[in-house]
């Protein structure tokens, strides 16, 4: 997940509506890679050609245009819990990382949003099951509604623990993910020959997507099998649509190399790194012009076209303090026109 650097001038209710109208809107656009990426770690694309652009196609003949955004729905809704659990549990981590000076490593500091996103992950895994469930079933014989009858159908059928299945992968994959993450950072900051906090709009943007890519890399096997376990139900038609049978996340991965060789465990990756460019531009992208929206609903900016600054504004000011002061000061206007005897 993208993270930008906190502006004082927004306030939290303001930055957490442009997070997340920001993360709806990429969701949406890139649903439909999603959705092959899906198909091809479950396996439902079997038999046939495995491209992002054939399976989509495939799905789009079988079960019309709207089955490329299946799941999309609950994707976009878990999108506000999560990232507010993400962001609590990222303020404690880093509390429990910063030494007595109020220092925090790179490492620390990328182990701290390893975690923070680890938690907020296994917080609303039922969700991330669900949208897995609804995505590799066919939309003209659905065994789910939506989410709330899915929730409750699996509760039913399989249990409260079938909700949880698969979750040890979020746990195992958040090592490589990590790791990913900091040999990335280390190496663009001995190539740009600068901190991190100096780098431009354009090398942020390039290495978020390549911290993506690296780390969506190394630990794809583990959602790849965690997908799989998702998926797998004895209530759904052909299991779920999942192409080998395991009793649990260790037969899993012996199962998909057995039968398809160690290179299985990346099926789908293709679709998956097509996404990321512009999952980020349009993230970015979304973010920046609501950001303009509200710095201009708050007086900072003198239109939400651009970022030209209001003359005479403290851009320093929270925006709780530059409206007393507004305020403060109309209030001294008014009084210095009432007439004097």
């Amino acid at each position: 997940m993208a993270t930008w650097r906190r502006d004082g001038r927004l306030t939290g209710g303001q930055r957490l509506l442009c997070a997340g109208l920001a993360g709806a809107l990429s969701l949406s656009l890139t649903a439909p890679l999603e959705v092959a990426t899906v198909l091809a770690q479950v396996g439902v694309v079997r038999g046939h050609a495995r491209g992002p652009w054939a399976t989509g196609h495939r799905v789009w003949r079988a079960e019309g245009p709207r089955a490329l955004w299946k799941g999309n729905a609950v994707a976009c809704l878990r999108l506000f819990p999560c990232s507010v659990v993400q962001l609590a549990a990222y303020r404690k981590f880093v509390v429990m990382f910063t030494d007595d000076l109020g220092h925090i490593s790179q490492w620390s500091s990328i182990m701290a949003g390893s975690l923070a996103g680890m938690v907020s992950t296994i917080v609303t895994y039922p969700t991330d099951l669900i949208k897995t469930r609804l995505i590799v079933q066919n939309m003209l014989e659905p065994s789910y509604r939506g989410l709330l009858h899915a929730f409750s159908t699996i509760y039913q059928q399989e249990g409260f623990l079938a909700l949880y299945r698969g979750v040890s992968l979020t746990v195992v994959g958040a090592l490589p993910f990590s790791a990913g993450s900091l040999l990335v950072h280390m190496n663009l900051e001995k190539i740009w020959n600068g901190p991190r906090d100096q780098f431009s709009l354009p090398q942020n943007f390039a290495k978020v997507c390549l911290a993506a890519a690296v780390t969506q890399t190394l630990s794809f096997p583990f959602e790849t099998v965690k997908r799989k376990m998702q998926a797998q139900s004895p209530y759904l038609p052909h299991s779920g649509g999942v192409d080998v049978h395991f009793s649990g996340a260790v037969d899993c991965f012996r199962q998909i190399v057995k039968a398809q060789g160690i290179l299985g465990l990346w099926n789908g990756l293709t679709a998956n790194l097509l996404k990321i460019a512009p999952y980020f531009g349009i993230m970015f992208s979304t973010f920046e012009f609501c950001k303009r929206i509200c710095l201009y609903q708050n007086g900072y900016i003198l239109s939400p076209l651009s970022y030209k600054l209001t003359p005479g504004v403290d851009q320093s000011l929270q925006p709780q303090e530059l409206r007393e002061l507004k305020k403060f000061f109309k209030t001294r206007k008014l009084k210095s026109k009432k007439p004097t005897l």
